[in-house]
């Protein structure tokens, strides 16, 4: 127990709360859920810098912490609260502290400890024998607690009816306080305390700079679209204090881009659990496999993921009703929608990231969010339509927006202003300088869509021979029609997205650009008007078959269709040629095998009826001119037999030399 004592007391260190606190001075946000925070300050001399943290920000604040004396003077350490694990201190301590425990099981946990208890006006002290939940009268229970009296009477205590219980051992009240403070602690979310020494005795100025946890900043633009001249982007970032400290005339940026970040456990003490070794010399050998060796390679590969880019669309703009508005007064001139802002926000590029640097410090309590610009500029932006959910017959009102500001334009909801009023909305992924992105933030109901698929037939494109297989290379062309009818009295420009399928080779149109699931292409559509787009792609096919299987009609029609060398040509001629010759010498061996069966009939006719007359009288002349009638087959059937086989070996012979041919062709 003695032990135990000084590694309690080791997690219980309490560190003085008093030091200097460092204000914030720079903030950096990150889309990655760090930020990055300078908190400077002057510490007098023989004062220590603190700065306080959340219990979930320790890990990262571990990770980069950097600490700066501007004066020269070396840092001594650093100092924090212990993340102490209650569990495992608990486990150390013999105090068996549960939830809902009745005061009478505790105690009985004791046993032999001296207590004192008091009843009304009445003391009472001995040792305890035990403890125990009882049942009562109605269904109820008590708590008794039995003791050991100092003049030897045992005696049961209604612990219901005690006031007061203390314990007489000083080591058992420690045990129990420290249980107690233990878990206090571990439900606290008060913030830890991280104090900065330095070896020098006069003032000093001290730097800390660290990443804690911080809500991602956030962009939203207004694209202000007028009837003639350019379009003006509006920008804004959206910047949350959840550091737990106030920020006051801070320097804000904020940058655009995925640094890679992750949490490691640092803060909370991390124990090894080690393996309980026997004392030598016990116990018996037990036998020892030993594995044959193995070599074991191991290569690491790295995959890269091109990312979907999405352009979602916003609601339907009123601008049918506006149009009527307009017909039934003089327009008005419309008013200016831009802000009054005056950004002062640099832009540049570090590394793989873009930062906006604000010149105004910002202020920002705990708490607080705040809403500053960023960019407000002319930029390039086209109208036209965008046509890519064949569920839906319309296309979206869209703006091509060409980012020519020399900035990164991070992420965003954008909402389309038009004449001086709301059009739409629409959200856009991040657009580096000199890139361009296509967003839709309306529906158009003044044109509608139709689509219509058709498949072609299916056409040889190629053939390849070689030891008697072919490879056959085939093609069935899918036409897409898309029909396009534009109602409005205006010239539209409309843009159909039309889905990549790797299976699908697109032969024609040329798209105006390739998006990298999408094709893009571009129609022109007249005022009051229809225009048609047929998107033309082909699927190749490959297979290969057996030239010994093919008919001389089939390779008759390869030869007619397909666009073939000479020799390739020349190779399934004579291929064809022989599978002829071979079909005209199985048709005649066929029709001999029949005449052999009709002789064969006429024959055995002409055996059964000499069978009949031979025993006749007068029958004499039939049966002999039946006999040399029955000669005349024999002379025949002998001719036909050996016609057959003639043709068989002939049909033998042709067919080695087809097999001889097959096997050696190439092309």
């Amino acid at each position: 127990m003695d032990k135990l004592l000084p590694v309690v007391a080791t997690l219980l260190i309490a560190f003085p709360a008093g030091g200097a606190e460092l204000p914030v001075r720079r903030v950096i946000v990150y889309k990655n859920g760090v930020g990055y925070y300078e908190r400077a300050g002057e510490v007098r001399a023989g004062e220590t810098a603190l700065l306080e943290f959340k219990q979930g920000e320790m890990n990262d604040v571990l990770k980069s912490l950097v600490v700066e004396d501007r004066r020269g003077v070396a840092v001594r350490g650093i100092r924090y609260e212990l993340s102490e694990d209650a569990q495992r201190a608990l486990g150390e301590l013999p105090v068996p502290l549960e939830p809902g425990q009745a005061l009478a099981t505790l105690l009985d946990q004791w046993k032999g400890a001296r207590v004192e208890l008091r009843l009304g006006a009445q003391t009472v002290a001995g040792l305890i024998v035990g403890g125990r939940v009882a049942p009562a009268a109605n269904q109820s229970q008590r708590q008794e607690l039995t003791l050991l009296l100092d003049g030897g009477e045992i005696r049961v205590v209604d612990l219901d009816s005690v006031g007061q219980v203390r314990l007489l051992d000083p080591r058992l009240q420690d045990q129990l306080r420290q249980a107690l403070s233990i878990l206090t602690r571990s439900r606290s979310r008060e913030k830890r305390a991280v104090t900065i020494e330095s070896v020098a005795s006069g003032t000093r100025q001290l730097l800390a700079r660290y990443l804690a946890p911080s809500p991602v900043w956030k962009s939203s633009y207004r694209l202000i679209l007028p009837d003639t001249g350019e379009a003006t982007l509006e920008g804004w970032a959206i910047v949350d204090n959840a550091s737990g400290v106030d920020w006051d005339n801070v320097e804000l940026t904020v940058v655009s881009g995925r640094p890679v970040s992750f949490v490691t456990n640092l803060y909370e003490p991390l124990f090894v659990e080690r393996v309980t070794a026997a004392l030598p010399g016990i116990g018996s050998a037990a036998p020892v496999l030993h594995e044959g060796s193995v070599r074991r390679d191991v290569a690491a590969t790295a995959e890269l993921a091109l990312a979907q880019e999405k352009d979602e669309a916003g609601f339907d703009s009123l601008a049918s009703a506006r149009k009527r508005m307009m017909a039934a007064a003089p327009p008005s001139p419309p008013k200016p929608v831009m802000s009054a802002i005056s950004p002062d926000a640099s832009a540049r590029e570090v590394g793989e990231l873009f930062e906006y640097r604000f010149a105004t410090p910002v202020t920002a309590r705990q708490g607080q969010s705040a809403m500053i610009p960023f960019v407000q500029q002319k930029i390039a932006a086209r109208r036209l339509l965008v046509y890519s959910d064949r569920s839906s017959q319309n296309p979206r009102a869209a703006v091509e927006i060409a980012n020519n500001t020399g900035k990164t334009l991070d992420g965003g909801p954008i909402t389309v202003l038009q004449g001086g009023g709301y059009a739409g909305e629409a959200l856009m992924d991040v657009v580096k300088a000199g890139d361009k992105r296509l967003v839709s933030y309306a529906v158009d109901l003044g044109t509608r869509i139709t689509t219509k698929l058709d498949t072609g037939a299916r056409v040889v494109r190629s053939l390849r021979a070689s030891r008697g297989m072919m490879t056959r290379r085939t093609a069935v062309e899918q036409t897409t029609t898309y029909t396009i009818n534009n109602v409005d009295t205006r010239e539209k420009t409309l843009f159909i997205e039309h889905a990549i399928n790797p299976s699908l080779k697109l032969i024609k149109p040329k798209p105006e650009e390739t998006a990298p699931n999408q094709y893009r292409f571009s129609v022109k559509l007249p005022a009051a008007g229809s225009q048609t787009l047929a998107v033309v792609e082909e699927r190749e096919l490959e297979d290969t078959i057996s030239l010994i299987n093919l008919t001389p009609d089939v390779l008759l029609t390869y030869l007619q269709n397909v666009s073939l060398s000479a020799p390739a040509r020349k190779q399934l001629e004579t291929i064809g040629d022989r599978k002829r010759e071979i079909a005209t010498v199985d048709a005649q061996i066929r029709n001999a095998e029949r005449q052999v069966e009709e002789v064969n009939r006429d024959s055995a006719r002409l055996r059964e009826n000499i069978n009949t007359l031979r025993g006749v009288s007068g029958q004499q002349d039939a049966v002999q001119r039946y006999a040399a009638e029955l000669a005349q087959h024999d002379a025949a059937l002998a001719k036909l037999r050996e016609q057959t086989n003639n043709l068989r070996a002939r049909r033998t012979a042709l067919e080695s030399e087809l097999n001889s041919l097959i096997e050696k062709i190439e092309f």
